[in-house]
């Protein structure tokens, strides 16, 4: 399983994916809400949730991709009980602390942490503020 806000999709992201899914035999994407992604990142993204899945699960890599629940992140790992958690180099808990609540929630799964793969020019952030220029 791996989760991520995957607006304006760039190189980076598949590259992460693709580590996710080496990690096991099915991969599971959840996608974070836009009332998430607002809460978090301070801004609306570009493209709403359900389209936003619909690009990730197209990926070859991807074998379903769903958007997540907005009132708790672990919900959704408790919904698919994954063997493998793959965090992205930028989420905050640390793999301790998600193998801490995960173990309190009675589950049992592996906890990755996938490294940054991605140049800065492909940063959305930077992709969205040379589309602007």
């Amino acid at each position: 399983m791996a989760f991520g806000t995957f607006d304006v999709l760039h190189p980076g992201h598949v590259k992460y994916l693709e580590a996710a899914r080496a990690l096991g035999d099915y991969l599971v994407v959840i996608v974070t809400t836009d009332k998430n992604v607002e809460k978090f990142k301070g801004k609306k993204p570009v493209y709403p949730q359900d389209e936003r899945a619909q690009i990730v699960g197209a990926l070859r890599c991807v074998d379903e991709a769903v958007v997540g629940y907005e009132d708790d992140f672990y919900r959704t790992v408790e919904k698919f009980r994954p063997d493998i958690l793959a965090l992205g180099y930028d989420m905050r808990e640390s793999e301790k602390e998600v193998e801490e609540k995960i173990s309190g929630l009675g589950l049992k799964c592996g906890v990755k942490r996938i490294p940054a793969f991605r140049p800065e020019h492909h940063k959305s952030s930077k992709i969205k503020e040379n589309i602007r220029k």
